[in-house]
């Protein structure tokens, strides 16, 4: 199977969806804030989900070139899955316990916003797995 530059350094696939999510929420956030600021993009909250768009575009990328019986597609689900549990689950754990200590403290001193809204994580989900399916094609 011959394929291309992104296929045969498939490391290149979800660095291309990192780079482009990041892309996408600063342009989100400018469009949103006004302001240009990279920082508020490499974040880890707020959409879109950079986790969820990496994580699936390698799994994707995993399944074309080594199809779904592959042990490197296994360990990239399981990967995946323990990803977008944690940027959604987790950190909404985290978030109600930042919640709790800045009501208690009567001050924000903890960061609330910490993770993503199952929503978000599914829509940027489809984002990597159009990414790693149009980098097929290139």
């Amino acid at each position: 199977m011959d394929l291309n530059i992104y296929y045969n350094n498939l490391i290149l696939v979800p660095a291309v969806s990192f780079v482009v999510t990041v892309f996408l929420k600063w342009l989100f956030i400018k469009l949103k804030t006004g302001k240009l600021d990279i920082a508020w993009a490499l974040w880890s909250w707020w959409m879109p989900s950079v986790h969820s768009s990496v994580v699936v575009s390698l799994a994707t990328a995993v399944a074309i070139k080594h199809w779904i019986h592959h042990d490197l597609f296994a360990i990239s689900m399981a990967f995946t899955v323990i990803i977008i549990y944690d940027a959604i689950n987790v950190r909404f754990e985290a978030w109600q316990h930042a919640v709790a200590i800045n009501e208690s403290l009567w001050e924000k001193k903890f960061k609330e916003s910490l993770g993503h809204l199952p929503s978000e994580a599914f829509a940027w989900s489809i984002l990597g797995i159009i990414i790693a399916v149009a980098l097929f094609f290139i």
